[in-house]
């Protein structure tokens, strides 16, 4: 069994690294950061930063708020930062929240998130083996990238 907490990220900033390495020396196995007042991808950065065994994750970031391809590229560089240490936990929320706050068009969530990770996981083969894209769906599409946008792979792909 895992045992794991979740910050509340309505505290200032700096508070997550104080309550991260405190987790850590608990014996925790990992950390949680919501997606509520703060950004939690802000407060994993300085988690990683600061602990060295504690997994770090969000619980949950919001994913229609952002493209597929820019979740790809934090989890990415997360995963790299945190020496593989990286819980990516995804969600969709709901209709409201996606068309009057994110400013986001609402569809089926069940098929678009599917299909939001099917883009995630395109990119990331893009990333480790340098082929170029070719991943299609009804709701993204990805079939353009660079060497100048490929950070190239890394120790800990999944």
């Amino acid at each position: 069994m895992r045992v794991t907490a979740m910050y509340d990220l309505q505290g200032k900033m700096g508070d997550a690294v104080e309550w991260a390495t405190l987790h850590e020396h608990l014996g925790f196995d990992a950390i949680h950061f919501p997606e509520v007042g703060r950004n939690p991808f802000t407060s994993l950065t300085l988690a990683a930063e600061h602990t060295e065994r504690i997994r770090v994750g969000t619980s949950v970031a919001i994913a229609f708020a952002r493209s597929p391809y820019v979740m790809a590229n934090l989890g990415w560089d997360l995963q790299e930062y945190s020496g593989g240490r990286l819980i990516l936990g995804l969600g969709t929320q709901v209709k409201g929240h996606n068309e009057r706050r994110f400013s986001v068009p609402w569809g089926p969530p069940t098929a678009r998130l599917r299909e939001y990770i099917e883009m995630m996981r395109a990119v990331w083969h893009t990333w480790r083996t340098g082929e170029r894209p070719d991943y299609e769906g009804e709701y993204y599409r990805y079939t353009l990238d660079s060497y100048v946008f490929n950070p190239g792979p890394i120790d800990y792909p999944d």
